[in-house]
């Protein structure tokens, strides 16, 4: 099953009449258990793969509308219920789609954790098909309708927002079908785009590191960007604002390096279009490359070209293997920080919207100030004075330092999460 394409996984469950299944870990055995025979060699190669970190559950159902497979990630929720977005995307077998959702989900706890907020470890992914305009409306509306109403089957157990693939009018139809949710539309009362602020974040981020390494601020700084998109677009107002030298940068799309320069006239702007596979973007010989696109882009390959003294993007999972990479990273001279850590403003950002939103909120604000514990240019330097005192990576340390902040339990709702997954497992909610 783990090899086969998600039409595979779909028709197990077809065959079984249900449209829904999970695997979850049993939290009196800890055992990883399947709701149908045949997803239990699902089970046998998850328990000994790495992106595995006994996750709370995965959930999946055949969308009732657009016939697309949905699934959500639960990691660890001692600290509260899980949040994260809902990625829509093409795989090409099971093993990427659950491994995608399984190491998001594992991420954005971290993240949660590290920023100070009260929320545990998930992550939704929607798989694309093939043959279906995915552009059309009225086909993104069904399949968003049924993420909502899968979001409401779970129960809360895993709170769903946005993410790669997912636009801010698939968020509104989510809403329609459910309460479990943030990052809505402003016009019903969310709190809207969180790229501005993630790009924000990254940058105080980049800022950190420099003052870590004793280089001084941004300006005059060059800066080499894999990746130019809508977070990336932000970034490079804020890079210009604080007189950056130079900043390279590289899309696979001509139109969104089109749209870069006309917004930047005479700017100090060096953009190229790339294939998808080019990764010399990062071996520019600057002062910072940024890991702006896809995951898993440090990596063996790619590492050994770096000429930057500090990695530090917008891209979740830029680490192929954290141990491995982040070492190889500080043994190259790189200070490296982890995307986890600096690419939290959209979860900050909307998170707790349920208290209402206000533009220049403090509660965020801080997470862009240099004073706050929790903020990302204090939590960076606690991680770097970590790595330099314990002679591990800046990833390890990142890594130790959430997994200690995840056992924190959440004050009024410990385990929240996992008595709703008891429920829904006792219940027999995958045969509702």
């Amino acid at each position: 099953m783990w090899t086969l394409p998600p039409t595979a996984m779909m028709q197990a469950m077809r065959d079984a009449g249900v449209r829904r299944a999970y695997l979850v870990t049993n939290p009196d055995s800890g055992k990883l258990e399947a709701s149908l025979p045949a997803l239990e060699p699902l089970v046998e190669t998850l328990k000994e793969h790495p992106d595995y970190f006994a996750h709370q559950g995965c959930f999946f159902e055949i969308g009732e509308e657009s016939g697309h497979l949905l699934s959500a990630a639960v990691h660890q929720t001692t600290r509260g219920q899980a949040a994260g977005g809902v990625r829509f995307w093409r795989y090409e077998t099971v093993g990427e789609f659950i491994r995608d959702g399984l190491r998001l989900g594992r991420g954005m706890g971290q993240k949660n954790a590290l920023a100070g907020l009260w929320w545990g470890g998930g992550k939704g992914v929607i798989a694309r098909q093939d043959g279906v305009d995915h552009k059309d409306p009225e086909v993104r509306a069904k399949i968003y309708r049924d993420y909502g109403r899968f979001m409401t089957g779970l129960r809360g157990c895993y709170i769903t927002a946005e993410d790669v693939g997912t636009t801010p009018p698939d968020m509104a139809n989510i809403f329609v079908a459910t309460r479990h949710t943030t990052c809505i539309p402003e016009a019903v009362g969310g709190s809207g785009n969180p790229s501005k602020l993630t790009a924000c974040g990254v940058v105080v981020g980049m800022e950190s590191a420099l003052d870590h390494l004793g280089l001084g601020s941004l300006e005059g700084k060059t800066i080499a960007m894999q990746g130019l998109g809508n977070v990336s677009r932000f970034m490079v107002a804020e890079l210009l604002e604080r007189k950056v030298a130079k900043i390279i940068g590289a899309d696979i799309e001509q139109g969104v390096i089109d749209e870069l320069l006309a917004a930047h006239p005479g700017a100090p702007l060096e953009f190229r279009v790339v294939d998808l596979d080019d990764m010399s973007i990062l071996a520019e010989d600057v002062d910072v490359v940024a890991p702006n696109a896809t995951g898993a882009t440090l990596n063996p390959k790619t590492i050994p070209t770096i000429k930057a003294k500090v990695a530090c993007g917008a891209a979740n999972n830029q680490l192929e293997l954290s141990e491995r990479d982040g070492r190889a990273l500080r043994d190259a001279g790189v200070l490296y920080v982890p995307d986890f850590l600096t690419n939290r403003m959209g979860i900050v950002n909307c998170a707790n919207e349920q208290y209402g939103a206000f533009d220049g909120d403090p509660a965020i604000q801080a997470h862009l100030e240099r004073e706050p514990e929790h903020g990302i240019f204090a939590r960076a330097q606690a991680v770097f004075a970590r790595a330099e005192k314990s002679g591990l990576s800046t990833a390890e340390e990142a890594e130790a330092l959430a997994e200690e902040l995840m056992a924190q339990p959440h004050p009024l709702w410990p385990e929240r999460s996992q008595q709703i997954i008891n429920f829904l497992v006792s219940s027999q909610w995958d045969r509702a």
